[in-house]
This record gives C-alpha cells, structure tokens and sequence, in this order.
C-alpha cells in the first residue's frame, strides 16, 4: 500500500522514521522524500499486513499519515498530449498508444505527484487521501 508520511518541522531532526522501522520491523520501498526546515514528506509502499502497525509507531511519533489509495486523475478536455507526463514519471503510467494519444495505466501510479508538477496546463490532479 503506498503511503505519505508528513513530517512537521518540529520533528524533522528526529530520526522517527528510522526508529519506526527498527521498532516495529516493517521495511519501506521510498519512491520519493523531500526535507527541508519546514517540513518533510516521504511517500513509500508499505506491506499491506503491516500497516496498521507502522501507522500507530509513526503517528505516536508525531508524524501524518495518509493513504495513497486513489490513483491519478486526468483531465482529457485539459490535456494537450505534450508528453511532459511521460517523461518525468518513474513508473510508466504514461505512454503513446498506436494512433500516438495519451494512454494512462493508472494501476502503476505511485502517486508522487511528479507528473502534476510537469503538467503545463493542469491536467493532472491527486485526490485527497485520508488515513
């Protein structure tokens, strides 16, 4: 299950990702982190089973957590078919079909958000995911 972890600049020097991981013994696949002073946000695939377990460590940790369980949305009447989309995301949700339209696999997005930064015309939306 993918997930974003946000962490607060008050606990951002802390290592409680690390002491989650140690503690409860849950291992993470981080697709993408991003910290600085004002906050920290790391969006990872935890094992399913395991969740529950890493969200409480986490959380009592002072650390957010919210599900990424709604995949991309695509705006086709916004959408110019640049191809901007296909190039920047790390899963291949993106591709050419034959007649070279946008085709999207939303089944492989991993939700980072990198696509919507690169979109030109705001085609691309994240849905709001909660706990």
């Amino acid at each position: 299950m993918n997930i974003k972890i946000i962490i607060s600049s008050e606990i951002t020097s802390k290592p409680i990702l690390a002491e989650s991981i140690l503690e409860t013994g849950v291992l993470l696949n981080i697709s993408q982190a991003h910290f600085d002073r004002s906050y920290g946000e790391v969006v990872a695939d935890v094992p399913d089973d395991k969740y529950e377990l890493f969200y409480k460590s986490l959380t009592n940790k002072g650390a957010v957590i919210k599900k990424l369980d709604a995949p991309i949305k695509w705006d086709e009447n916004e959408c110019v078919e640049c191809g901007a989309c296909i190039s920047i995301c790390p899963t291949k949700v993106f591709s050419l079909d034959d007649a070279f339209s946008l085709a999207i696999d939303d089944s492989k997005c991993v939700q980072c958000g990198m696509c919507i930064t690169m979109c030109p015309h705001n085609a691309l939306t994240l849905s709001n995911n909660n706990k």
